[in-house]
């Protein structure tokens, strides 16, 4: 297995001036049929010291309303949305949204965006997908014009027009200027795994969000970061560009306890999200070197057999994306998470845990 070090920089390396101890946030989102926010869970991450918190959204609870509790309930610790789906709000609705939460919260909101997947978008939304890498391209662009306000709104896009002139405007639409100020520094982010979509998210936005992300194998991300860097021409460095990976963290004696919910949640993603001819995370998993097992889970999946896809998610690739089993475990594969932080290759690990041992875990071995 390569380690970050063993692996060529393209970046020409990172001075040691430039170097940050990893940050720790919590996935604060939830599933099934209620929903409900851990105040004591968020308060124990809040006291530990962790940076951020993160909530989420599919075809259930919103992103929105869990990060308007969490910073309401809150005094320190960042709250962001990972991530609000473009295709259900226009982006002046995002931006209403984001300033609006951002100067009630003293400057605590991170806005997080991605296009989601089609089956979700079309199937659930009833929208067409459209062009994910342009949209999110305009959505940002249209974004960062109203947070500057240096002028009224104007925009001829392919996916987004203002003023809206095209069937059924009454020509009576004119440029507008956000009432509220908004801050141009507040950080966007995106959620992204694919290279095209590790390409946009370096070329438009602040960071990005894989849903798995192994801290030994930066260089599936690298060449596509560099080419984002390289396209937007700014001069920008993963110095001020964050790479904020989720990872389940559950702490268990057992490790096959402990990796059985990871085991279902990682079968669900490369089988479930996404067609059998386009998945980013089943393409994902096989660009970390796990080609065949990818393959055979889909298979499973799709063809009704979760149970069986479950099973046929290999322990190596759980362990290369998660953190399981006992303590000692966990604290000794921390150690590839803080290597890839002091190369920059990982900004903020995301916790996915409702365990407040895992938290204590987390923040006495990093922070």
């Amino acid at each position: 297995m390569l380690s970050p070090t063993s692996l060529h920089d393209p970046f020409g390396g990172v001075h040691p001036e430039e170097v940050k101890a990893m940050k720790l946030g919590l996935s604060i989102g939830g599933h099934g049929a209620k929903f409900a926010l851990d105040m004591d869970l968020i308060s124990e991450a809040e006291n530990l010291g962790f940076d951020s918190l993160w909530t989420s959204e599919s075809w259930g609870h919103d992103a929105v309303t869990p990060a308007a509790w969490a910073l309401a309930r809150t005094s320190r610790i960042k709250v962001g949305t990972g991530i609000i789906q473009m295709t259900t709000r226009a982006p002046t609705m995002t931006a209403m949204t984001a300033i609006t939460l951002q100067q009630m919260s003293g400057g605590r909101f991170i806005l997080g965006l991605g296009p989601s997947g089609p089956q979700v978008v079309e199937g659930w939304h009833g929208v067409p997908y459209g062009k994910p890498l342009t949209r999110l391209r305009e959505y940002v662009s249209i974004i960062k014009k109203i947070l500057a306000r240096e002028g009224a709104l104007e925009h001829q896009g392919e996916h987004y027009q203002f003023p809206y002139k095209g069937d059924g405007a009454t020509g009576l639409g004119i440029p507008l200027k956000s009432i509220l100020h908004g801050d141009p520094s507040m950080r966007i982010v995106t959620g992204a795994i694919s290279p095209a979509g590790v390409k946009a998210a370096a070329e438009c936005v602040d960071g990005f969000i894989p849903i798995y992300m192994d801290p030994t194998r930066f260089d599936v991300f690298a060449p596509h970061i560099q080419a984002g860097f390289d396209k937007a021409g700014n001069g920008r460095t993963l110095a001020d560009f964050d790479v904020m990976p989720m990872c389940y963290i559950n702490v268990d004696d057992d490790v096959e306890v402990a990796s059985r919910p990871v085991r279902q949640n990682v079968s669900f993603y490369i089988g479930g999200m996404g067609a059998r001819d386009k998945n980013f995370y089943c393409d994902y998993a096989k660009r970390i070197g796990f080609e065949e097992a990818a393959t055979n889970i889909q298979n499973l999946f799709l063809d009704g057999k979760r149970a069986e896809a479950a099973a046929a998610v290999p322990q190596e690739l759980i362990d290369q994306v998660a953190l399981v089993g006992p303590k000692e475990r966990i604290v000794e594969k921390l150690s590839d998470w803080k290597a890839a932080a002091k190369q920059r290759h990982v900004d903020t690990l995301i916790a996915r845990t409702g365990s407040p041992e895992a938290l204590r875990i987390l923040a006495e071995a990093v922070l």
